[in-house]
């Protein structure tokens, strides 16, 4: 639904994005994550066709975005950063002005504006005036006016922006409910968020696309060995030692944030030693508490594709 190829922008004579590839399929909901000045909200402005790139292609629905820019952007919903709303009308009046200037029939608009205003949580909020509203709810009119004319793919920049916790799950909830409706392109700073709402990631560093797949895949590639989460009743500094010196045991760290007597214990990838673990510290008698696997986070993977050390900038 989504096909991007080479898209290179320059700003002058700085380059903001460069050879840009990616594709996202029907029905899929995507993330598009990078640090700040990634190139991420150029990208979805090129999208959008917002502005122009300077060399590449981009299309939605099979329609170039620049050759056939009309009938691309009637098939595009956008919630930008920042949503151009008019805090002096009531809600359902500015999503009928949405409606219309998307070319909507009156008879059309008024089913749809019951339609989107029940996905996005605004069934009660119809009359109000959106200057009264607070942000959380003025994010939902902005995802609102993105949806009201039914199109294809939505990109949304930031979607979550300045929420509170609670505000965040209600977007995430309504964000999700559109998987297999709309094609969603969203980008967000919040990475657990991408992990929960997502079903792949597109990672993009210093205008460059450095990593592409899901979360589970990503971490499997970036990961270098598997950690162990060991808990034990016993203090004694020589459990650290000990642990080390088995079989198949990298390191071992002590994860004080856990309490004492909290070792984070490496291992090589594809060994799976929890039970020999288990017997060993049983058998020393230093009193098992806890033992588990640690699995990597998307936070982890973002920080080692999107730093110098890694090579990847």
């Amino acid at each position: 639904m989504i096909e991007v190829e080479g898209l290179t922008k320059y700003y002058g004579p700085v380059p903001a994005i460069m050879d840009v590839s990616f594709s996202v399929k029907e029905g899929e909901i995507v993330a598009f994550l990078g640090p700040n000045g990634a190139g991420k909200t150029t990208t979805m402005r090129v999208l959008t066709g917002f502005m122009p790139a300077t060399y590449g292609t981009c299309r939605i629905g099979g329609l170039d975005v620049y050759e056939q820019s009309i009938a691309a952007r009637r098939r595009i919903g956008y919630m930008p950063e920042t949503t151009s709303l008019y805090p002096e009308m009531r809600v359902y009046q500015y999503l009928q002005y949405c409606g219309k200037l998307h070319g909507m029939k009156r008879g059309e608009l008024g089913e749809r504006l019951d339609e989107v205003t029940e996905v996005c949580g605004l069934q009660d909020r119809r009359e109000s005036i959106i200057g009264t509203l607070s942000l959380g709810y003025r994010q939902r009119v902005g995802l609102a006016q993105a949806l009201i004319h039914s199109p294809d793919v939505l990109i949304l920049d930031e979607p979550t922006v300045g929420l509170d916790p609670n505000q965040i799950i209600e977007v995430r909830k309504v964000i999700r409910g559109l998987a297999g409706k709309h094609t969603v392109m969203l980008s967000t700073h919040i990475l657990p968020e991408a992990q929960m709402t997502c079903e792949r990631v597109i990672i993009i560093n210093q205008g460059r696309v450095v990593a592409e797949d899901t979360p589970e895949n990503l971490t499997a590639q970036i990961q270098e060995v598997e950690t162990i989460l060991v808990k034990v009743r016993d203090t004694d500094p020589s459990v650290a030692k000990l642990l080390g010196e088995m079989p198949q045991v990298t390191s071992v760290r002590s994860h004080g944030d856990a309490g004492p007597g909290t070792y984070l214990v490496d291992t090589e990838i594809g060994s799976d030693i929890r039970s020999e673990v288990a017997q060993y510290v049983v058998g020393k008698g230093w009193g098992l508490l806890e033992l588990r696997p640690v699995e990597m986070t998307l936070e982890e993977v973002f920080r080692q594709l999107t730093t110098e050390e890694r090579g990847v900038a």
